[in-house]
């Protein structure tokens, strides 16, 4: 039982990660875009039109439709999607409530839409970005995304994208103004790109291939040095056809100089390949996710 516990719930800096990560998106959500009359995508998207038409707050319609879309989650994608999506949708109510409450409507930038969407789009993108690297969830089209993806042959991050998409358009039919749609686009990729930058900044690592005829003391100097793993492979030269051994390096990509450096000391005619990788997991790098 125990086991099946850690297996489902998150660790404790994790659930202060997703706390902290809706909060960030809940503030720039009502100071810079709802307060200016922009549809962003997603289920905020959708409380921000029930918003301008019925005055209903956004907390309040993204909390209930969040009830309907959890019960279809348990019914089509089980139990540890519910779980994990629950703590994070709880909390991104609660401080949708909290900004809702001491902003009371008003924009923090007067009178520059497009600064406004900026920092907005800025602060939502961070706030997702820490969200998602704690392994949590806002829920919304979250799971409608995760639910075409189990039953249509449609990327999660494809479905996503389509809903934002004709989320934003619908902002037409509310204010009949192409400018809010546009700037609600601009707010969508701002958001993207941000939360892109944020997930991939402590994932940003590098290999070397490190072909030496010292190939053992650069390997030994790694481990001592560096307190990093590393493999040495067999090879051939393609033109020599003489045998060569070829070093194999997965670092932080911080590291880059340091090992340069490490393997100029050592043999300056050493030939070096380094190239950018992503998704690293492991000891040393990043936690297998969920």
């Amino acid at each position: 039982m125990k086991k099946s516990f850690k297996k489902i719930y998150y660790p404790a800096k994790d659930y202060i990660l997703i706390f902290l990560g809706t909060a960030i998106y809940a503030f720039g959500f009502n100071g810079f875009i709802l307060s200016k009359e922009i549809v962003p995508g997603g289920l905020t998207g959708v409380g921000s039109l029930i918003f301008y038409v019925t005055k209903i707050p956004v907390s309040v319609s993204y909390a209930s439709v969040n009830v309907l879309l959890l019960f279809i989650a348990f019914r089509m994608l089980g139990r540890r999607f519910v779980i994990n999506s629950l703590f994070g949708i709880v909390s991104l109510t609660l401080s949708l409530m909290f900004f809702e409450w001491l902003l009371g409507g008003k924009p923090l930038v007067y009178g520059e839409p497009f600064m406004s969407i900026i920092i907005g789009g800025s602060l939502c993108g961070a706030g997702l970005g820490i969200i998602f690297s704690a392994n949590g969830s806002t829920g919304g089209t979250d799971i409608i995304g995760a639910a075409i993806n189990k039953y249509r042959n449609i990327s999660i991050g494809r479905a996503l994208l389509y809903c934002d998409f004709v989320i934003i358009a619908c902002s037409y039919l509310v204010f009949h103004d192409v400018d809010k749609i546009v700037f609600g686009y601009v707010a969508m990729f701002t958001e993207m790109y941000i939360l892109d930058r944020v997930l991939n900044a402590n994932n940003q690592s590098v290999q070397f291939l490190i072909f030496s005829q010292k190939y053992q003391e650069i390997a030994d100097c790694i481990i001592k040095d560096l307190d990093r793993g590393c493999t040495i492979l067999n090879g051939e030269g393609g033109f020599s056809k003489q045998p060569v051994k070829v070093v194999v390096l997965l670092a932080k990509k911080r590291e880059s100089s340091m090992i340069f450096r490490l393997i100029k000391n050592i043999d300056k005619q050493a030939f070096i390949t380094q190239s950018n990788v992503q998704g690293v997991y492991g000891e040393g790098f990043e936690r297998l996710k969920a």
